[in-house]
């Protein structure tokens, strides 16, 4: 590690590196057993390169056991359909442990954590709470079950201090569902009929995606008042005084009329505001009017530059607000636009940076070249400029790549070696069970059993378990430590022993690395010939094994399948 860090240093050193495009990070990591790390300095960014790692808060790490059961949540649910711990604070402590940074993350997405209606509702699987995030009841509070607003806040600032940015996952498309304890919103505010058929824009975007599933009138400019349970909710909890006159503030200053959706706007944006959150993951984006969108971008870059002014010294960079979108099927081979049948979007005019690319998953099954090159042209063609974030797996996908994780190497090759953003989605890296026992009888798994807890026990017992994920964390550096892993031109250099390199031009600023995949193991020889020159010394971050060039060539001896070669000292 200490070699890797100190090339990185000298290597940004020698092409320097322009602010826009990236960040400057100085920051020491401290670990549970209190043994200091490296400090980690002059990282490059660009989020269209970005390593996301996307967890359900609820799932992830239990910090705090005392917020565990809240608003007496205490009913019978169906299997890994309750609250299981997870909170705020457990991903603030493993930021400190140096999870995320040995793992090579650079951004973290996690589930809404705004409070959640308190009942629960049958599924068809057994009774369900929104232990997801996903059903909102109130999004200017925070659920308990996940943490505190300070406990937000300190996330934020311990990401920031480790180089990480904090995507806050946005749902303005529904409210939570109908329960006994928590009634529907006023009409005005949201429909209740009809159920989505998805077979043009309309019966998409102004409908409920399943029943009892309250849609929020979002296309609508009409004046609404704020529900009236709303209300009493905060004057019960002591600040209707101050939900009041800022909302009053904000519709002053924007212009914006009092329909629904900026109401909403404003709730988002507010942490925001107050935080720092550098992006928004937008949930049912396609759901949704997509001129909501450009506001809600409109207004997050907004709070964003006022934070930066009120907090200069916690800036990471001076990189934009970013925002990519779950608009769900679209695939990078779409190119800009989503096609509704009767209506195409391009979803990039409308603030989204990036969207979710449904496609890698099928893609996967192909060959590394076949992958790396299509992506490598559709990102530096028509997509230029823009990006899409690859996954294999993710919380509401039952077909994932790799369901029984019986290839956790190769998916860890193909979702870190890709060019775009990638998301690790919580547990690929440690091979968590997708389909844990007593959850499914077949192999089209519900979402429920997609989201059991993650398996840290597993890293202690289980050797395999911990292989795995040294492997991944081994891509993972590679990849956060240069920009041409997942925002380079492509090009392969060899076809057996497969062969490939990255470049990453922006001014005066270069990067560039070359990957050898499927090599045999022992002696091993890497063409790299019109790549990297005679002469070129260069490092294997996989096996700490510094080469030099010969005859268009580098020599490697070692048990290894994979070489990850960059510039050595």
């Amino acid at each position: 590690m200490k070699r890797l860090l100190m090339a990185l240093v000298f290597f940004l050193g020698l092409f320097g590196c322009k602010q826009e495009k990236s960040t400057t990070v100085d920051t020491t990591v401290v670990v549970s057993d209190s043994v200091e790390r490296p400090p980690i300095k002059k990282m490059p960014f660009v989020w269209e390169g970005a390593n996301i790692y996307f967890l359900l808060t609820d799932r992830f790490n239990n910090a705090n056991r005392e917020n565990d059961v809240n608003f007496g949540r205490t009913d019978t649910t169906g299997t890994l359909r309750s609250f299981m711990g997870g909170d705020l604070q457990g991903i603030t402590q493993k930021i400190n442990e140096g999870y995320f940074n040995d793992l090579g993350i650079n951004a973290i997405w996690f589930t809404p954590v705004v409070e959640q209606v308190h009942g629960v509702i049958d599924e068809g699987s057994g009774n369900t709470y929104g232990y997801h995030g996903y059903w909102a009841k109130d999004w200017t509070a925070l659920d308990p079950n996940f943490g505190t607003k300070k406990e937000l806040e300190e996330l934020v600032k311990t990401a920031h201090r480790n180089g990480i940015r904090i995507l806050m996952d946005v749902v303005l498309n529904h409210t939570g569902p109908v329960t006994e304890h928590d009634p529907v919103w006023p009409e005005q505010w949201v429909r209740t009929t009809p159920v989505c058929e998805f077979t043009n824009y309309l019966n998409t975007t102004e409908c409920t995606l399943v029943e009892n599933l309250p849609d929020i009138r979002t296309e609508s400019e009409e004046f609404v008042e704020i529900p009236d349970a709303l209300l009493a909710k905060w004057k019960n909890e002591g600040r209707l005084s101050q939900e009041l006159d800022e909302l009053q503030l904000f519709f002053e200053r924007t212009g914006f009329s009092r329909a629904p959706r900026y109401y909403l706007i404003k709730w988002m944006t507010d942490y925001v505001n107050s935080y720092g959150i550098d992006g928004f993951r937008v949930d049912t984006a396609k759901h949704v009017n997509e001129n909501t969108w450009a506001d809600l971008y409109k207004e997050a870059s907004y709070a964003f530059e006022n934070w930066k002014k009120m907090h200069p010294n916690e800036v990471i960079d001076q990189i934009p607000f970013y925002m990519v979108g779950e608009v769900y099927g679209y695939g990078i081979s779409g190119g800009r636009e989503y096609n509704f049948g009767d209506k195409k979007v391009d979803y990039f005019d409308y603030g989204f940076k990036s969207l979710i690319n449904f496609e890698l998953k099928t893609d996967a099954k192909t060959n590394y070249q076949s992958i790396f090159n299509k992506y490598s042209k559709l990102l530096s063609s028509e997509l230029q400029g823009k990006s899409v974030v690859n996954y294999l797996s993710s919380h509401d996908d039952g077909s994932p790549y790799d369901l029984h994780r019986e290839h956790p190497i190769r998916a860890a090759n193909v979702l870190l070696l890709t060019p775009g953003a990638s998301q690790i989605y919580y547990g690929d890296e440690t091979a968590r069970e997708l389909a844990p026992k007593g959850t499914a009888e077949n192999p089209v798994v519900g979402d429920a059993a997609l989201r059991s807890f993650m398996n840290w026990e597993e890293l202690d017992s289980l050797p395999d378990k911990k292989n795995i994920l040294t492997h991944w964390q081994k891509l993972g550096q590679f990849r956060r430590n240069h920009l041409s892993v997942g925002a380079g031109v492509h090009r392969r250099l060899y076809k057996k022993p497969y062969v490939f390199g990255r470049t990453y031009i922006d001014g005066e600023f270069k990067d560039k690395v070359a990957v050898g995949l499927d090599l045999p193991k022992g002696k091993k020889s890497l063409v790299v010939k019109g790549f990297f020159g005679d002469g070129t010394r260069l490092h294997d971050t996989y096996s700490d094994t510094t080469v030099t060039v010969k005859n268009g060539k580098v020599l490697l001896e070692n048990n290894y399948d994979i070489a990850l070669l960059e510039l050595a000292l």
